[in-house]
């Protein structure tokens, strides 16, 4: 019965793959499965089960693991691949009834011994399917993410400077062309800590595609902005993930990403204090360029604020919040005195000190910008912060 239907092999693989074809809607594309490709495994799989019935060795699960291999490299779903396998498994086993129904000999009872069989092959030939696409899929998402992980890298360390090579980067990573974007940097609270975990699928749910590499102590992503109201929504989601961030200028092209990051990481070096937050680069950027330069820095806040710093720890605290909040309050007295909870000659008394006892007078405008920055560097450092933290009740 089994070499009736071995010798019509080719015309059972040509049924089985039209079956397949129109009952299974992700096998109609031909450009994804060509009908030559889906006829030859459907021939090999019917080979292998017919050939079961002659043989007493263990069944041969290659023709299925192969049949399993290319389908998770053709972009098959694993679903779609085991309900196409069930369909020739059942065409096939609807041709052994039929042409056991030309063989008087065939009984009953021994197509029933023969049904336990082919369906046993099923679920062990099934089993090889599964295996072989879950292992090919796996590798083939491992090589993805390698080779998108190097793309990114490319584009952060400025390796894609070819203007051809940069569209055909973005096209792989899922951006645009052209911008705007924003860097992002997130610091990590231990070596190999991702962040912003879940960002770029979050991002993508917004509609803002994005590409995002994880260093041992940072995550850096480029963000595409070109949606409106694209800003706001990522920095919403970037707040979501309690963590420190640091966030770019826009910049139009991704030639511009190695600057970005630097800004970035600039942006997070300057976030105060040591919780979560996110800063913008462009929100102060007299922060960015003190966190650029901390040896400088440190210098400017010896020079300007030197005896401030040498005072007592609560006398030095309550002055530099009361600048902080002085300059916060664009020099308003009042305004000042409303956010330390203090009357306004509280204030004016403590600014008559810092101007006593750093000899520079806060209505020249020199002074100020330099009290400013030293400030910055102040907080940046965490220098003469013991004692009272900024924006407490005085």
């Amino acid at each position: 019965m089994t070499s009736a239907l071995h010798a019509r092999l080719p015309e059972l693989g040509e049924r089985m793959a039209q079956r397949i074809r129109s009952a299974v809607p992700a096998y109609q594309d031909e450009s994804l499965i060509p009908f030559d490709s889906l006829r030859r495994s459907c021939t090999a799989n019917a080979d292998l089960v017919l050939s079961h019935f002659h043989r007493t060795d263990t069944p041969d699960p290659s023709p299925a693991r192969e049949t399993g291999r290319v389908r998770a490299e053709q972009g098959m779903p694993l679903a779609d691949t085991l309900h196409a396998y069930r369909i020739g498994f059942e065409l096939l086993w609807s041709e052994i009834i039929e042409e056991s129904r030309t063989h008087p000999e065939v009984t009953d009872a021994e197509l029933v011994t023969r049904s336990a069989e082919i369906w046993a092959l099923f679920g062990r030939y099934a089993e090889a399917v599964a295996a072989a696409h879950r292992e090919t899929a796996a590798e083939l998402t491992l090589q993805r993410e390698a080779r998108r992980s190097a793309l990114v890298e490319a584009l952060f360390t400025g390796a894609l400077a070819d203007r051809t090579t940069l569209w055909e980067a973005a096209r792989e990573l899922g951006l645009p062309e052209q911008g705007p974007f924003a860097v992002v940097a997130a610091a990590a609270g231990a070596p190999g800590e991702e962040p912003l975990s879940g960002i770029e699928a979050a991002l993508r749910q917004a509609r803002l595609p994005s590409a995002w590499r994880l260093l041992p102590h940072q995550q850096i992503g480029v963000v595409a902005l070109a949606a409106p109201g694209a800003e706001d929504t990522c920095l919403r989601a970037l707040r979501r993930a309690h963590a420190r961030v640091g966030v770019s200028p826009g910049f139009p092209s991704l030639r511009d990403t190695p600057q970005a990051l630097r800004f970035a990481r600039l942006a997070l070096a300057g976030l105060p204090g040591t919780g979560p937050g996110v800063a913008r680069f462009d929100d102060n950027p007299l922060a960015m360029l003190v966190a650029a330069a901390p040896a400088e820095a440190a210098h400017l806040t010896e020079v300007v604020l030197r005896p401030v710093l040498a005072l007592p720890a609560a006398e030095r605290a309550r002055l530099l919040t009361t600048l902080e909040h002085w300059f916060a309050a664009a020099g308003s007295a009042a305004d000042t005195a409303r956010t330390l909870f203090v009357h306004p000659n509280t204030v004016r008394y403590r600014l008559r000190r810092v101007e006593e006892l750093t000899g520079r007078s806060l209505s020249d405008p020199r002074t100020t910008a330099d009290l400013g920055a030293a400030l910055l560097a102040v907080r940046t450092s965490g220098t003469g912060r013991e004692g009272s933290p900024t924006g407490t009740r005085d």
